[in-house]
């Protein structure tokens, strides 16, 4: 029996489907994979991208960070912030880099300089993400670029 996944911020649902095969998440002693019939478990997850698998499909999501559930065949995560590759403004997010980089090169406060590595992170996942699905979409009639 496939999984039902659903991914929840405090603001929205990012992503509700059944019947995905598996959930590859960035936990917090290193990847892990859920597949149907796992054990029951409770475990936090760190940064990183999120894989969802379902068929030939696989979205990734960026991921802030919260927690994992599997309860039968019921995959829950609770994030703290999160965004399918898709909708990522990969200029926006560049951007942020940009900007966070700057302020962490020159002398500021330490609320400020915390402010801006967890904001290079936040922009560098994302980023990641957008350049994960990037690298498994075709492009154009002759498929993935180097073909």
């Amino acid at each position: 029996m496939p999984l039902s996944v659903h991914v929840v911020t405090a603001e929205r649902e990012v992503y509700a489907e059944e019947g995905v095969d598996a959930v590859i998440a960035p936990g917090i002693q290193g990847e892990l994979t859920v597949l149907p019939q796992h054990a029951p478990l409770l475990t936090m997850i760190k940064p990183g991208v999120l894989r969802l698998i379902k068929g030939s499909d696989e979205t990734d999501v960026a991921i802030t960070g919260g927690f994992l559930e599997v309860k039968d065949d019921r995959v829950t995560i609770l994030a703290d912030a999160a965004e399918r590759a898709e909708e990522i403004d990969t200029v926006r997010a560049e951007e942020a880099r940009r900007r966070a980089e700057r302020t962490l090169e020159g002398r500021g406060d330490t609320e400020e300089l915390v402010a801006a590595a967890a904001s290079l992170q936040r922009s560098l996942l994302r980023l990641r993400a957008v350049e994960k699905r990037r690298r498994r979409t075709p492009r154009g009639p002759s498929g993935p670029p180097g073909v």
